[in-house]
C-alpha cells in the first residue's frame, strides 16, 4: 500500500527549467505518498546561471531533503559516496525523472540504484516510447517534456496538466513580500517583464535585437513599467537592450532568488525572453510569454506550457542539432527571427489579454 510507504527518493537532474516542468510530476508523487518523506537525489549545477533545484522547491513542501549527485561523474569515490547516502536513507521507492536518455544509460542507472538497495523504481523508461517524446504526425510538432514526464508517472495516477494547482509553487508570503519590495521603483503600474539572458550561446537572440523590440515598446506603451529579469550576469546586457526604455523600469538581475523571481513575474501581464528557466517560472504562475526559441530541440519540446503564449521558432534545415555554441550555422534558425517578428507576437498577445479584461 502507498500509504504505507515512509521514505520516497525522486531522481531528477538539472536545474531551473528542468525542475519547473517537472512540477505536476513533484505534486503527483506528493499526492500519491502524502506521508513519506520526499527527498531529491539532483545534480549541482556547474554554471552560474543555473539555479539547482532546491533553488525553485526550497519551501515549497513538495520535497522534504536533497542529495547531491555527481552528473557525469565516472569517479568510484563520488559514486561511493551517493551509494552510501542512498542505503542511509532506505528510501522504499525511487520515481525515476530524467531527461531523454538512451537504452543503456537507463539500465546503467537502473543496476546502479538496485545496488544502493532500492527495492522499487516507479517510471523507469525502458521502452522506447517512454524515453522519446511524440512525434505529432500531423503538426510535425513534438510532445511537450512535461507531457512525456506524466506519462512516466502513470503508475501513480493520471496528471491534469490543464489543471494550474498542478504548476502551484507554493509561493510563500515573504517572498510576496520580497516581489512587492523589488517593484516598489514601479509604482504598482502594468507590468512588462522581459529577460533577455541564458546559459547557452546558441539560445541567445542578441542584446540589439531586444533593444530593438523594447525601443518600440517604449514608445507604443509608456504608461507601462518594464522589470529586468535574469542571473547578475545578465544585468549589463539587459540595461543595454533597455537603454531606451522612457518610463520606469527597475533590473533586478542577480538581486532575487528563483521563487522571489517567480512571485514578480506573476505580478507581470507579460513575457518577453527566450528559452530559458525565468520563462518556464512565467509560465508556471499564468504569465503570458512572448518566447524567441533557437531550433537546436525539437519543436515544442520545451515550450512554455499553455496555450496563451506565443513561440517564435524557425524550423531550419539544422533543426534538432542540440548544440550549446553554434559556430559554423552562425545561428541562422535565431537570426532569422526579426525583430518585427517578435513585436506583432507582442501585439498579438496584448489584444487578447486586453479582450479578456
Amino acid at each position: 500500500m502507498q500509504s504505507a510507504i515512509e521514505r520516497v527518493l525522486i531522481y531528477r537532474l538539472g536545474s531551473l527549467g528542468d525542475t519547473v516542468v517537472a512540477l505536476p510530476c513533484f505534486h503527483q508523487i506528493a499526492r500519491a505518498y502524502p506521508e513519506a518523506e520526499r527527498r531529491l537525489l539532483t545534480n549541482v549545477p556547474v554554471h552560474s546561471k543555473a539555479p539547482p533545484a532546491f533553488a525553485v522547491l526550497e519551501g515549497s513542501g513538495l520535497v522534504h531533503g536533497y542529495m547531491r549527485y555527481p552528473i557525469g561523474t565516472r569517479n568510484l569515490p563520488e559514486l561511493m559516496t551517493v551509494q552510501r547516502q542512498i542505503r542511509a536513507f532506505r528510501p522504499q521507492v525511487l520515481v525515476y525523472l530524467t531527461p531523454r536518455r538512451q537504452a543503456g544509460d537507463v539500465m546503467r542507472d537502473a543496476a546502479f540504484l538496485r545496488m544502493c538497495g532500492v527495492p522499487r523504481i516507479v517510471g523507469l523508461p525502458l521502452a522506447r516510447d517512454a524515453r522519446n517524446n511524440r512525434l505529432d504526425s500531423t503538426t510535425g510538432w513534438y510532445e511537450p517534456e512535461a507531457a512525456r514526464l506524466a506519462r512516466l508517472m502513470r503508475g501513480l495516477g493520471k496528471i491534469d496538466l490543464h489543471d494550474a494547482a498542478n504548476w502551484d509553487l507554493a509561493l510563500t508570503l515573504d517572498e510576496h513580500k520580497r516581489a512587492a519590495q523589488a517593484l516598489e521603483p514601479v509604482q504598482q503600474r502594468s507590468l512588462l517583464a522581459c529577460c533577455v539572458g541564458t546559459k547557452v550561446q546558441a539560445k541567445d537572440w542578441g542584446r540589439e535585437n531586444w533593444h530593438r523590440v523594447l525601443d518600440k515598446l517604449a514608445v507604443e506603451h509608456p504608461q507601462d513599467a518594464l522589470v529586468l529579469i535574469g542571473a547578475s550576469e545578465d544585468s549589463a546586457s539587459s540595461e543595454f537592450a533597455a537603454a531606451s526604455w522612457s518610463g520606469r523600469f527597475v533590473n533586478l538581475c542577480g538581486q532575487l532568488t528563483p521563487r522571489e523571481s517567480a512571485a514578480v513575474l506573476a505580478r507581470a501581464k507579460l513575457f518577453l525572453g527566450v528559452d530559458s528557466g525565468p520563462m518556464h517560472l512565467a509560465a508556471a504562475v499564468g504569465t503570458p510569454c512572448v518566447a524567441v526559441f533557437a531550433a537546436r530541440n525539437r519543436p515544442r519540446v520545451w515550450f512554455p506550457w499553455g496555450d496563451q503564449h506565443e513561440v517564435l521558432y524557425h524550423q531550419t534545415d539544422c533543426w534538432g542539432c542540440d548544440l550549446e555554441t553554434c559556430i559554423e550555422q552562425k545561428k541562422k534558425c535565431l537570426t532569422s527571427i526579426a525583430p518585427g517578428e517578435v513585436l506583432a507576437a507582442i501585439y498579438r498577445v496584448l489584444a487578447r489579454i486586453s479582450q479578456a479584461t
